[in-house]
């Protein structure tokens, strides 16, 4: 059974792209960069470690952009 890429991360809802960073924990709970760090790299959901979600083969020549902001202006930085 193959990983879904989910498209938008569980904590702030921001778009992330195939070829974007992304965080994945063992249930497949998805993740951006920014929320990852702020979260200190574990899952909210199940106090699992998150780990950096493989890309698709290609996906680093990919151009195009999600419907999002930049991965540092997401909103939830702040405590």
């Amino acid at each position: 059974m193959a990983l879904q890429l989910k498209s938008h991360c569980e904590r702030c809802g921001q778009g992330i792209a195939r070829h974007e960073k992304a965080y994945i924990c063992v249930y497949e709970c998805t993740f951006c960069h920014a929320c990852t760090l702020w979260m200190g790299f574990v899952c909210p959901n199940c106090g699992g470690e998150l780990v950096r979600r493989p890309r698709p083969k290609g996906a680093e020549n990919e151009t195009e952009q999600a419907d999002q902001a930049p991965a540092d202006s997401c909103g939830v930085m702040s405590r």
